[in-house]
């Protein structure tokens, strides 16, 4: 009794083990790792000779290649089409808050940029801080900004708060 419950437990270990993961048998997925494909060994490898080069030219040189947008010779798109726009050097760029930012505040507190600045909501002023309506804003604060979306006023003074242009 004893040899036999041995047996179909060394028996039923070998069926397991099979499906074991073993570290020597380890081996990437199939099709993960790809053979550079060696080019130059001989015609009958089918990429002799030239390479996959084809025949002469500025393309089957060393270091060969034209430049982006070339179109052999013809005058390229980007000559073809007319300039448009410029960039505006007295562009005004503001630092952009939301109303659901302001919570961070206490009720009844004065907020300021260099306040904004100073908790980490604005990284830096730019041409001033503008106040945009998302979110919602659930304390009373008296804010102060360069400029403020209709909604944001809207909602800053519902609440019981001031907004005060800067």
């Amino acid at each position: 009794m004893g040899h036999l419950f041995l047996i179909t437990c060394v028996s039923n270990l070998q069926k397991r083990r099979k499906y074991i993961m073993k570290l020597h048998e380890l081996q990437p997925a199939t099709g993960s790792r790809k053979v550079r494909n060696r080019v130059g060994r001989g015609t009958s490898s089918g990429n002799g000779k030239t390479s996959g080069r084809g025949q002469k030219g500025q393309k089957a040189r060393s270091g060969g290649g034209v430049r982006l947008g070339f179109e052999g010779g013809q005058t390229p798109l980007f000559r073809r089409l007319p300039k448009r726009g410029f960039t505006n050097i007295n562009a005004k760029e503001y630092a952009i808050v939301n109303l659901d930012q302001l919570n961070a505040f206490e009720d009844g507190a004065e907020v300021t940029p260099v306040v904004l600045v100073e908790s980490g909501i604005v990284k830096a002023e730019k041409s001033g801080i503008k106040i945009l309506g998302n979110g919602e804003l659930t304390k009373k604060l008296t804010v102060k900004a360069a400029k403020f979306s209709k909604s944001a006023e809207e909602a800053i003074t519902a609440k019981g708060g001031s907004v005060e242009v800067i």
